[in-house]
């Protein structure tokens, strides 16, 4: 072979493994251990793998278990209870140690996990025992502790799905057995910690040693609360308020499921292959209707004392429908509402405030001309002619906007993010305001101990209308929502409690609808992002729902704001054309 001048021959051949790897962390720091080592065991020799603790990891762009053994020189970073993947782990492996222990003590009985409660815990309740008394609590938290000293590991296992039913059969767990015969895939992994087998939707840590931090807590005859420390403050537990203020909702939902006959995901399936889907989605959205025209009952009564509706919610709550829906009510009940739009009292660009981050936060509540509102909205309610302002968000500027006066049967309707802050009308009464408070409070779960996120809930909402309105791409709204979710925790959660009433725009069905739609947009999402890693997670749940056509459901449902085809899209136009028509 003829080389050029001053060329190399690069020799290729083969060599002997070497019997070691190495891990390179984000900040360029290299660990090097021997080959096919559980990562846990890299993460070991730094400084900061007690505090806080590490449960996870992303190796090479995919999050794995600390039991993970790595085999190739690899890119890693170490996940925490302080990140959303590492608060999912603990809090799933703290159910599965709650679930062992329970079994341990009380074989007769059945837990089931309910939902999260806001301080961070889950609401549990117990059946098969006259009583669930404080001293069986004391007894069920000591076992835990007994579990965590000793340190037992969770031995993960891949067993055929056909063997993961008939286990599930002989022990009585009828609802997973339902869940598990539309499974596609035809394994299950199984976790097992002593004799205590299940299935768990998602990652676990290595073993009870690191689930240190929990409490238990009664709160009747058949119920509990597990609290876990939240992410901004994974060493601590948050207090406990007095007043559990989305409970009764929960519980109503809880309710509605019973009386559906669908307390699970497998009985969803079941309505769906029965064709008794179309009767469940019917019923759903008539028991949405019917607490819509309670909340509107509520507010007719009180017309000449409460003028004015706030309504706030997280994200993707379907507040927007939800509204219209509520002015459709009112207008049933003689009552004319006027819709107030809050993003025109947005202050000039150069008044807005800044976030740590020295970026331009519009969602802080300086960022409203809250005096200019309190203003007009005592005028309004006095009968004077007021000139809106129209925000110019091209311009960056406000500007005048219509000139309108209410008549004497009117009250104002007022959605946005800081609906329930008592700083966004100071110097109205709280007597002339009817506060209502919306969010999606899933309460179908997929089994009795593997519960459904209502935050997924809403994430995967987003998805699909980010899609379809804006133009985002799954990965770009996923890239967003820890942003959104830092403003709900600011400005939304921490006022729910001066809310008036609670409306839940959950749907039990919604899943199996949102599926299809949602599926395409997260299989889109680069490899080797973190956006990926959740797009993988959605999908994997999303796996659980058999898929349902969009053309059942009713084109005022609140779900329709998400697809797009809501008959009350133009209903602001329609209404404020006929204000008089009753």
């Amino acid at each position: 072979m003829n080389l050029a001048k001053g060329e190399k021959m690069t020799e290729i051949s083969f060599v002997k493994p070497r019997p070691t790897v190495e891990i390179i962390l984000p900040d360029g720091r290299v660990l090097e251990g021997p080959r096919d080592t559980a990562i846990s065991e890299f993460f070991k020799k730094l400084p900061e793998w007690e505090h806080p603790q590490i449960v996870a990891a992303v190796v090479n762009g995919l999050l794995r278990e600390l039991t993970h053994s790595v085999h190739m020189d690899s890119e890693a970073q170490f996940i925490t209870v302080a990140e959303a993947d590492g608060a999912r782990i603990y809090r799933r492996s703290l159910t599965f140690l709650l679930e062992a222990a329970f079994q341990d003590l009380f074989p007769k009985a059945c837990l089931t996990i309910d939902h999260a409660v806001e301080f961070g815990g889950y609401y549990c309740h117990v059946t098969g025992m006259p009583e669930f008394t404080e001293e069986d609590i004391v007894k069920l938290e000591q076992k835990m502790l007994e579990y965590v000293e000793k340190d037992i590991p969770f031995q993960r296992k891949e067993v055929p799905l056909q063997e993961a039913i008939q286990y599930f059969s002989e022990i009585g767990q009828s609802d997973k057995v339902r869940l598990l015969k539309y499974r596609q895939k035809k394994y299950l992994v199984l976790y097992q910690m002593g004799s205590q087998k299940d299935y768990h939707h998602g990652y676990m840590v290595p073993s009870t040693g690191y689930l240190k931090l929990f409490k238990l807590t009664r709160m009747d005859e058949r119920a509990f609360i597990i609290r876990y420390p939240r992410r901004h403050t994974p060493d601590q537990l948050l207090p406990m308020p007095k007043i559990q203020y989305l409970l009764p909702t929960f519980k109503q939902y809880s309710e509605w499921l019973a009386r559906l006959g669908v307390e699970s995901v497998g009985a969803l399936n079941d309505a769906i292959y029965e064709n008794r889907i179309r009767e469940l989605i019917l019923v759903s959205e008539a028991l949405h209707e019917l607490r819509i025209a309670e909340l509107a009952r509520r507010i007719s009564e009180n017309i000449n004392k409460s003028r004015i509706v706030l309504i706030a919610g997280p994200s993707s709550s379907g507040k927007t429908t939800f509204s219209k829906r509520l002015s459709v009510q009112l207008l049933a009940q003689g009552v004319s509402p006027f819709p107030l739009e809050l993003d025109n009292y947005f202050v000039n660009r150069e008044l807005t405030p800044k976030d740590e981050n020295g970026e331009l936060d519009f969602e802080a509540i300086g960022a409203l001309d809250t005096v200019l509102l309190s203003q007009h909205i005592k005028s309004l309610i006095a009968g004077e002619e007021v000139q809106l302002p129209r925000f110019s968000f091209q311009l960056g500027r406000s500007e005048p906007g219509d000139v309108v006066q209410l008549q004497p049967d009117q009250l104002i309707i007022l959605e946005g993010i800081h609906g329930l802050n008592p700083n966004l009308l100071r110097d109205t009464s709280a007597r002339q305001t009817f506060r209502i408070y919306i969010s999606c409070l899933t309460q179908l779960n997929l089994d009795r101990h593997n519960r459904i996120s209502t935050t997924d809930t809403r994430l995967i909402r987003r998805i699909i209308r980010d899609a379809r309105e804006r133009g985002y791409s799954a990965n770009e709204t996923i890239q967003r929502w820890e942003s959104v979710r830092r403003g709900e925790k600011r400005h939304i959660f921490p006022f729910q409690q001066n809310a008036d009433d609670v409306f839940n725009s959950a749907l039990v069905y919604e899943m199996a609808v949102l599926k299809r739609l949602a599926e395409p947009l997260l299989r889109q999402v680069p490899y080797g992002t973190m956006a990926h890693i959740e797009a993988k997670r959605l999908l994997s749940f999303l796996e659980w729902f058999v898929p349902l056509d969009t053309e059942m459901i009713p084109d005022n449902s609140i779900l329709q704001e998400f697809l797009g085809n809501s008959i009350l899209k133009d209903f602001r136009l329609w209404k404020n054309n006929n204000r008089n028509i009753f």
